[in-house]
């Protein structure tokens, strides 16, 4: 039976290293902090990344914590509709907190974890196995998954060429538990986004006020994005600078950003790779390492589907490694291959959003853009929602 190493214990890397130990390989889960920690806030969870957890048979854990956000429509700052509620994909959001509990559920009990490591090695030679050190001990395996993020030390060693960068946006999130989230009235629907002037807000309701509902951890999640750097400002005056900013925008925004509290708020840099890396799989002879997640594809978060596609490479590489009949390394340069292809579709579209929700400013701009903002945004929201979306695992 193969062996695999699984450096970083994000919602990737999780779910391949449980989705491999369910499978009977032996799987060894490297992890940096000294103990493995659910993400801040909580998360969108599209169709595709909906599908991926279902093919990694987590399906179940994902009924129990999901909450279906209804349509909401777009937005501007003074809740003026410039496109109404559709019934094109929605997601469902789930708490950073229970995903990672489903997760945690999904490795059982034969996978080997080591917290406190920091990989300081890697080595990739013809005709031996991979490994992975920390300037102590040393790991190898038929196969090393580097889902260390956008700052991967295993990729920076493998691609050196392609670097994290910062993609000009910051975004921000929090989850506003219920006993201080402000009440809404009873016919509102919190769903949707407001965008405007090179800024965004979404926001979506967690179960329901009086009980958890679809969460085990209820509340108002809301999410805002921003052109710029990342702030550098302690999250006091970083939430100072997010109430200034979305001063006067419509109910609920302001309440919402009243009734956050500075340990509530999780900033994310938004970085992406430049240039991405040529191939997401590196084979040996005997095995090799692959890229997953922000490893292999880190972009701006437009399209909030940073989770999705990371369980989608996890359910990809699941089931490609699974083949009857197919070499190891045969199903590793088809998972580059794959992986690429959908990357780069999804990065595409994530650029059109971005160009249209942030464009350069100017005045002459600002106007030619008011003219065309009812029309072209929404088309282009919509259509690079649903193409994200549209994925299904491989046979």
């Amino acid at each position: 039976m193969y062996s695999a190493v699984v450096v970083g214990a994000g919602v990737g890397g999780l779910a391949i290293a449980g989705s491999l130990a369910r499978a009977g390989w032996r799987v060894t889960l490297l992890e940096r902090s000294d103990r493995l920690r659910a993400g801040r806030a909580a998360l969108f969870l599209w169709p595709n990344a909906v599908a991926a957890l279902r093919s990694l048979g987590l399906g179940a854990g994902l009924d129990a914590i999901g909450t279906e956000v209804p349509s909401g429509g777009i937005r501007r700052p003074d809740g003026q509709y410039v496109a109404q509620p559709s019934t094109g994909v929605r997601p469902v959001v789930a708490h950073a907190e229970d995903l990672h509990d489903t997760l945690i559920a999904g490795l059982g009990e034969r996978i080997d974890i080591r917290t406190g490591v920091t990989v300081r090695s890697v080595h990739l030679r013809q005709g031996e196995k991979p490994e992975v050190g920390d300037g102590n001990t040393t790991w190898e395996a038929e196969l090393i998954v580097a889902a260390d993020g956008a700052e991967s030390f295993v990729r920076s060693r493998l691609a050196p060429n392609s670097q994290a960068i910062s993609s000009g946006f910051a975004a921000w999130r929090a989850v506003i538990p219920w006993f201080r989230a402000p009440r809404l009235p009873d016919d509102s629907v919190l769903a949707g986004e407001t965008i405007g002037g090179g800024y965004r807000f979404q926001a979506a309701s967690l179960g329901h006020r009086g009980s958890a509902g679809g969460s085990t951890r209820g509340g108002i999640y809301w999410t805002a994005t921003v052109a710029g750097a990342a702030r550098p400002e302690p999250s006091p005056t970083q939430l100072t600078f997010l109430r200034r900013w979305f001063a006067g925008w419509h109910a609920p925004i302001s309440d919402l950003l009243a009734a956050t509290e500075p340990d509530d708020l999780a900033q994310q840099d938004g970085r992406q790779l430049r240039p991405v890396p040529n191939d997401l799989a590196l084979t040996c002879g005997v095995g090799g390492f692959v890229l997953l997640g922000d490893a292999a594809h880190a972009m701006p978060h437009h399209l909030n589907q940073g989770a999705g596609l990371a369980l989608e490479d996890a359910a990809t590489l699941r089931a490609l490694v699974g083949v009857g009949g197919a070499t190891l390394e045969a199903a590793m340069r088809e998972y580059s291959a794959q992986r690429k292809r959908r990357s780069a579709a999804v990065a595409a579209q994530t650029r059109k959003v971005g160009a249209t929700l942030f464009p350069p400013r100017g005045a002459f701009f600002t106007r030619t853009r008011e003219r065309a903002f009812r029309s072209l945004t929404p088309r282009v929201l919509e259509k690079a929602a649903a193409a994200a979306a549209e994925w299904a695992p491989p046979l």
